[in-house]
């Protein structure tokens, strides 16, 4: 069993904050009533984290103390009473997921790592924990999720999952040097794929070649 240490559980708190005021954001932005945003902003917030303990096989974290639902509703409360600062504009949006994104990603390669299972796994854990809830977001809000787009995102968690990897190779590291790395990384990568544009390639196919239904 993986036991829920003082920081994962702080840093799942930050991250919740972070991912839930990104998700009720957007349900804001759609004119959703303030219960319909809770729910995009747990959802959000939850989402990634509930199947990565799901796969590893250790109890739902948010199921083990109401800490997250509170802060979900704070962080609503945060939205409404700070409405014309954090609704207006796409810099707000970007910059709570950017920085739940990476605190995401650490929570789910550390829960991994004490669950002694090997680096891919975490790796794979660290980018299904930090882009899931987003996923679920999008969906519900009728949005084509960001994770299937051409914007750097997933990538950003695989590559802050090998920098945390690589960084544990350095003799006599201490734990926090590969953790702050990692989401270094992710945010870095984040605010320079939008800053200069980077993409991946698409995969486009002339509806000429398909064939006839």
């Amino acid at each position: 069993m993986v036991e829920e240490t003082p920081f994962i559980i702080s840093i799942e708190a930050l991250g919740t904050i972070a991912f839930a005021i990104s998700g009720i954001r957007l349900a804001a932005a759609k004119a959703f009533d303030w219960f319909g945003a809770y729910i995009i902003g747990l959802v959000t917030a939850i989402g990634g984290g509930t199947l990565r303990d799901i796969l590893l096989g250790v109890p739902v974290f948010w199921m083990q103390s109401p800490l997250y639902l509170a802060v979900t509703f704070v962080s609503l409360v945060a939205v409404i009473i700070f409405r014309q600062a954090l609704v207006k504009g796409m810099r707000t949006i970007f910059i709570f997921d950017a920085i739940g994104l990476a605190l995401f990603v650490v929570v789910g390669i550390e829960k991994s790592f004490m669950a002694n299972y090997p680096a891919w796994v975490a790796i794979s854990m660290g980018i299904i924990t930090g882009s899931f809830g987003g996923v679920l977001r999008d969906v519900l809000i009728s949005e084509v999720p960001l994770f299937f787009r051409k914007d750097i995102y997933a990538t950003a968690c695989m590559a802050g999952g090998f920098v945390y990897w690589l960084m544990m190779f350095i003799p006599g590291v201490d734990i926090i040097v590969p953790q702050i790395a990692c989401a270094a990384t992710v945010i870095s990568l984040r605010v320079a794929a939008v800053h200069y544009n980077w993409s991946l390639p698409l995969l486009k196919v002339d509806p000429k070649d398909l064939p006839e239904q």
